[in-house]
């Protein structure tokens, strides 16, 4: 039985152990991961906690606890709203600006996994919005040296050390923790835990014995004389370290799960009436009653079912629709920086107010807009290329299609000569006029090539019209010289 409520604090404290032991930031952090962890098993996980999550009552027997606990649902409220801030920050595809065609070519597959950049974006937004920041590792494949990009969550950052070279803070040292599926047998497979060590030039690989220790697996070099390894960050707290930007979510994300687990039980122990006797004897024998039974009772005695009336059931409805809408409000005021105007205001009114910025998320598409272009970075160097280009990450995450009226304002600005073509395009395809498809190059190429297409079939035309002119016009001369 758990008593108190340090049971929930059991930090883990660092030694000097091996290479597979965790660093002090490390330990800081881990205890805010482990709610938002559980909650992503679902509702299967959280009960595989038991008691953790979900309190056993005072004089409460152990089988009416596992019947409450088989019954309790989790509302996957958190993991919702995570897809949903992810998902918005690649509601457009992302942009990428001179990105040589080798590059581009392996943008289609860009983890060996058979992701392309926006699912894999995708998924890498998850992870920062999860745990806080996230780490990529550039990795090239051994037999073709073709760059791949890897995806590491805070958990699988062991430790880091860095210093300030040449103005800015590199890697010197990283450990990163990865699982390796091998097969066994013909048939099976066996999961074998590693740990990358990574130098700049160099890395090594530790892996976990059936003693139970980490030795020398592999080591080698790398091409590149640094640590091709990048991060990005939802809510920052020093270098490596930040904290879970729902962590609320997260815990209200519990309480909803605590509280729907009380309201499910009252309501399966109040839905059966309880027959109760009014002036029977206590010394009589027990009483069964049922559909095909008859009762006879003592003179001046009753008996009749006892129901609980509901009146508490509206306030506990109450408190459960309070915390979703708490849910909400921090999923979407709290992390995109905005407010919903009052239903009772105009239709113009009841639009988001977006004066407040959507400050967090605006970072976390800056962020990851950094992220993908030092990638770049270190796959244009393995590649040996000078140009590595850039990208740009969506920030218009609720949508701002362009009205009639503004469309007509570009447009005269454009015949007018106030703005080319070309930007005339961009901000119909920002004021999502054009679908996700249009290529505002190969419009632009196609225009220009129709263009000249119809100067070279008027051309004979012109020429012909101009052969006319000077034909009629040397009678005209003559009669002068005369």
């Amino acid at each position: 039985m758990y008593s108190g409520y340090n049971i929930y604090e059991h930090r883990r404290q660092p030694n000097d152990g091996g290479i597979e032991q965790p660093c002090q930031a490390y330990l800081d952090q881990e205890i805010y991961w482990e709610v938002i962890e559980d909650l992503l098993t679902g509702s299967q996980g959280i009960r595989a906690k038991h008691r953790k999550y979900l309190p056993q009552m005072e004089r409460e027997d152990e089988r009416s606890y596992d019947r409450r606990l088989s019954r309790s649902v989790c509302p996957p409220y958190y993991e919702r709203i995570e897809k949903l801030l992810a998902g918005m920050l690649i509601r457009k595809p992302i942009r990428t600006n001179d990105v040589p065609p080798r590059i581009t070519e392996d943008l289609f597959d860009i983890d060996m996994q058979n992701n392309g950049l926006s699912v894999w974006a995708y998924t890498c937004a998850r992870t920062i919005l999860r745990y806080g920041h996230a780490g990529v590792l550039v990795e090239a494949d051994k037999n073709g040296g073709r760059p791949y990009w890897v995806t590491y969550s805070p958990r699988e950052i062991l430790g880091w050390r860095s210093e300030i070279i040449d103005g800015a803070r590199k890697f010197t040292q990283l450990r990163l923790l990865e699982k390796v599926v091998e097969p066994d047998g013909e048939y099976s497979e066996t999961t074998v835990e590693q740990v990358r060590l990574l130098t700049p030039g160099a890395f090594e690989i530790h892996r976990r014995n059936k003693q139970g220790e980490f030795t020398l697996h592999e080591e080698g070099t790398t091409s590149l004389s640094e640590i091709p390894f990048a991060v990005a960050y939802s809510n920052r707290v020093n270098f490596m370290e930040s904290r879970p930007p729902l962590g609320d979510v997260a815990q209200l994300n519990i309480l909803s799960y605590q509280n729907g687990s009380d309201v499910s039980n009252q309501l399966h122990i109040s839905a059966v009436p309880m027959l109760a006797f009014f002036g029977f004897p206590q010394s009589a024998e027990e009483v069964s009653a049922g559909p095909s039974e008859a009762l006879s009772l003592p003179t001046d005695s009753d008996a009749r079912f006892i129901e609980p009336e509901g009146k508490s059931f509206d306030a506990q409805f109450t408190q459960l629709d309070r915390i979703e809408k708490q849910i909400n409000e921090l999923g979407m005021a709290a992390i995109l920086g905005t407010k919903l105007k009052n239903v009772g205001e105009s239709s113009k009114a009841k639009e988001i107010d977006r004066s407040q910025g959507d400050s967090t998320m605006k970072v976390v598409a800056q962020q990851l807009q950094d992220l993908i272009d030092n990638c770049l970075m270190y796959h244009a160097k393995y590649l040996n290329l000078s140009q590595s280009g850039n990208c740009f990450v969506n920030r218009d995450f609720l949508g701002s299609r362009l009205d009639p009226q503004e469309i007509n304002s570009l447009k005269e600005l454009w015949t007018s000569g106030a703005i080319t073509q070309e930007t005339l395009l961009k901000q119909l395809e920002a004021g999502e006029v054009l679908g996700d498809d249009f290529e505002i190059e190969e419009e632009l190429l196609a225009v220009q090539q129709e263009g000249l297409s119809a100067m070279e079939a008027e051309a004979p035309i012109l020429e012909a019209n101009e052969n006319e002119d000077e034909e009629s016009a040397e009678p005209e001369d003559v009669d002068q010289e005369d």
